[in-house]
């Protein structure tokens, strides 16, 4: 395992919001703040049963996953033409971004709007062009799953699937979503065997408030590549051991566990088991507007009822970088550590190159560049957060990468590079 030096208690929430990160359960419909909902109600003359946004909220009182998923498909009913999921997916990425998640692998539920009537290439491609927009103006790669409801039939979920064939480009793989009890994984196996010939990457919830035997089906019957939740897991120490030697990612939600009453208490939330055990255990944010916090709201009241470390920190913003499907060459580019924190440990000072040093001692920094970083004299060089073409955040500044080389000395970049917005 990577070591890591440890930072001051105080300074572990900066840490957990700076680091870079992957987001692989979210699902997008569950990113419908009540302002937004109210705002597309009116835009599309959709009359909601509730008078205000604050009646909406205080509706917010779940008592487990069925008594949420009965105000989420009322939410998405307001969901009805393509700049609609545009606008939803597009309020999640600002989000995300603000977030530093450099990968985000969006859930998306089309039979939740193709029964009311909307077609599929609205939804698809409202999702879709909000996905290439945040890569080019936001830097955060992203793409689209389609889920399968759970509580509908395996037949439904065959016509979906081709219903969305022809958009086949536009998403990477296919998930299993909605009440888990009584709708065993092996209820789909002939779908998701079909969605395997396709090339579609496979994904599906089970063990969030199903029974480990849930687990085993996805497994061994769906083959699917990642478990949505998992956390029943703990409960079987042989399946414990498999997710472990099989690296098979999780990818855990606190806050939607504590929030749907998994876990009376957020203190007695099982990640920290998992990670210790060995398996590659990410955090989510699940259905963010209805649970009470988006992605670096879960790491921080994760890590503050768990009293997670340092090490912890380094090891899930690794797993998910691991556990996402992006290209391999966008992996490498995402190490999980912000520059400002050194080689994970306390703000180091970097060594000043041979060529700084005898150009003597550095400038006052060139507008933009954050004082406080690492950086040397002469060429003027500051460190991003990460390059790739496009926008990306530093310092509190964003600045665009007009000529992204590969990485010089000690992964900088020269400011002659960078053109300021």
């Amino acid at each position: 395992m990577f070591k890591v030096h440890p930072v001051p208690a105080h300074r572990l929430p900066e840490l957990l919001r700076a680091m870079p990160k992957a987001e692989l359960h979210i699902h997008i419909e569950g990113s419908l703040e009540p302002e937004m909902i109210f705002a597309l109600a009116q835009r599309n003359g959709v009359a909601l049963p509730y008078a205000s946004v604050e009646a909406l909220r205080a509706a917010y009182a779940f008592t487990d996953l069925q008594s949420f998923l009965d105000i989420y498909y009322a939410g998405a009913s307001v969901l009805l033409k393509e700049q609609d999921f545009y606008d939803m997916a597009w309020a999640y990425f600002e989000r995300a971004a603000a977030d530093h998640v450099v990968r985000a692998e969006l859930f998306f539920d089309p039979q939740t709007h193709t029964a009311r009537g909307v077609p599929m290439e609205v939804v698809i491609n409202g999702l879709h062009r909000a996905c290439v927009d945040a890569g080019t103006k936001l830097g955060v790669s992203a793409d689209l799953i389609l889920c399968f409801l759970r509580h509908l039939s395996e037949e439904d979920a065959f016509a979906t699937l081709e219903q969305a064939l022809p958009f086949r480009d536009r998403f990477i793989g296919v998930g299993l979503d909605s009440g888990e009890v009584g709708h065993p994984p092996e209820k789909f196996a002939r779908v998701f065997a079909r969605c395997a010939e396709l090339g579609l990457h496979l994904v599906a919830h089970a063990g969030e408030e199903g029974p480990p035997a849930y687990i085993w089906s996805a497994l061994d019957v769906l083959k699917v590549e990642r478990i949505d939740h998992g956390v029943q897991s703990a409960k079987d120490p042989a399946l414990m051991a498999r997710l472990a030697k099989d690296r098979t990612p999780l990818t855990v939600c606190p806050l939607s566990n504590q929030k749907l009453c998994v876990f009376p208490d957020l203190k007695d939330h099982n990640l920290r088991q998992l990670l210790d055990a060995g398996l590659c255990a990410t955090i989510n944010s699940d259905d963010p507007a209805y649970f009470g916090g988006y992605l670096n709201e879960n790491f921080v009241q994760t890590f503050a009822a768990l009293h997670l470390s340092t090490q912890h920190a380094w090891t899930l913003a690794h797993n998910s970088i691991e556990a996402s499907f992006a290209p391999d060459a966008d992996k490498q580019r995402w190490p999980p550590a912000p520059p400002a924190f050194g080689v994970w440990g306390a703000p180091t000072q970097t060594p000043t190159p041979p060529a700084a040093a005898a150009a003597g001692p550095a400038p006052a920094p060139p507008r933009g560049c954050c004082p406080t970083e690492p950086r040397a004299g002469g060429a003027g060089w500051c460190r991003p957060r990460r390059c790739r073409e496009g926008v990306l955040g530093r310092c509190g500044a964003d600045i665009s990468i007009s000529n992204c080389p590969t990485p010089a000395w000690n992964g900088h970049h020269p400011l002659s590079n960078c053109k300021f917005l």
